[in-house]
């Protein structure tokens, strides 16, 4: 299997059926547990439906969207070993790994988040990344300072 992904490794994935949106389809598999599709297609729905209410929105398809662009990271950091020296380089994140950072970032914050229900969890972190706060946004900002901190590195990086 080679290191980097080719085209045709890329998996396809269709669009979801209420939104027709593959990063909601995105959202759902990384929610689903045991294979249960339809239970996480209920829950991601009806917390995208409660995000829009608590934040007076018509179409939840927006929040997700608006969402899910406060949450998308632009730089990252990979260690590489230089003479003796283990060094954080900065790198730019694209495609692919964007989306899957950024999906797996929202399911994590909303996961860490304990006494209610996974809809609510869900909804509250949505909110929460669609005001530019909460767990994910704080993680994208994380990993965007440590770029920005080992930027002196950055010559390193693999033309």
């Amino acid at each position: 299997m080679p290191r980097k992904k080719t085209k045709d490794l890329v998996r396809h994935i269709e669009p979801d059926r209420l939104y027709n949106s593959v990063q909601v389809q995105r959202l759902i598999n990384r929610v689903m547990l045991n294979g249960k599709k339809q239970m996480a297609e209920r829950l991601v729905y009806n917390g995208m439906q409660q995000a829009a209410n608590k934040l007076k929105i018509d179409n939840p398809l927006d929040v997700f969207e608006q969402a899910y662009k406060n949450i998308e990271p632009h730089l990252e950091t990979r260690s590489r070993r230089v003479g003796g020296a283990n060094y954080q380089i900065p790198f730019e994140v694209k495609g692919q790994r964007q989306a899957h950072l950024t999906i797996m970032w929202l399911v994590q914050a909303a996961r860490s988040k304990k006494g209610m229900s996974m809809e609510r969890r869900l909804s509250s972190e949505l909110v929460d990344a669609y005001n530019k706060t909460g767990t994910a946004v704080k993680k994208r900002e994380d990993t965007h300072k440590m770029a920005e901190a080992n930027r002196a590195f950055a010559h390193f990086a693999r033309s």
